[in-house]
């Protein structure tokens, strides 16, 4: 990522946001990724044995967070739960990288984790997941692996909330969520540096009671920030 953390930092801390997903962020010590920026915990699940891609995931300090990063390690993707106060829910929050070169058989791994994590009350899942014949407005797609991610997007009742282009006329970044009303004001638009991948923002909205089918007003409160070379922002509403 290289100088665009500095741009990063100015971007979280002018406006706030509670949450900031990474994707694809190049993360190592030459360019500094590895400090924390004030006020967050770092999560964080770096490619193995070669450079690039990477995830991370930057919390405000105030949530209590736990790190479930036990997927395979041929698997970019970072997994973490956000703990619900009193008798409200978790939520799980994954940040994913899928590379564009990615097998079939790493493609099967991150399928049957997604299937178990799909099971939580309230999931929230973002990432590069470079599929651009998919066609988001139809549901289809003309690659096979393409045709398989979105089979796996049924099968675990997810619901794709990106409806715009977030590089180059394809839509490389999606947000999904397991709870309707769960996650709103999705904004695609702005690059961070050079990077020729938009910029995500959203707010989690609703929370969920435990025992509970029905999402009442989320009391968390804030906004979510998404990036990788592309960003995912978001934030969590506060308590009224």
């Amino acid at each position: 990522m290289g100088n665009k953390q500095e741009e990063l930092e100015a971007i979280v801390q002018q406006d706030s946001y509670d949450l900031v997903a990474i994707t694809e962020m190049w993360r190592d010590d030459s360019h500094g990724w590895s400090a924390v920026m004030d006020g967050y915990k770092l999560f964080r699940r770096d490619r193995r044995g070669k450079r690039g891609g990477g995830v991370a995931l930057d919390v405000r300090d105030c949530f209590n967070c736990i790190d479930l990063n036990d997927c395979d390690d041929k698997v970019e993707c970072l997994w973490v739960k956000m703990r619900g106060k009193a008798n409200k829910a978790d939520i799980l929050l994954g940040v994913c990288y899928r590379p564009p070169n990615q097998d079939e058989e790493v493609d099967e791994v991150f399928y049957k984790r997604l299937a178990e994590v799909s099971k939580s009350l309230a999931l929230v899942l973002v990432g590069d997941f470079n599929l651009p014949d998919i066609c988001l407005k139809y549901n289809i797609a003309e690659r096979k692996q393409s045709r398989r991610f979105l089979e796996s997007v049924a099968d675990n009742f997810l619901m794709q909330l990106v409806k715009q282009p977030t590089r180059r006329g394809a839509s490389l970044n999606l947000l999904f969520t397991n709870r309707a009303g769960l996650v709103g004001d999705v904004v695609v638009g702005g690059h961070l540096g050079l990077s020729d991948h938009k910029m995500i923002e959203f707010s989690v909205l609703g929370e969920v009671k435990r025992g509970s089918a029905k999402p009442p007003p989320w009391t968390f409160g804030g906004q979510t920030l998404a990036c990788s070379e592309c960003w995912l922002r978001g934030s969590l509403g506060k308590e009224s």
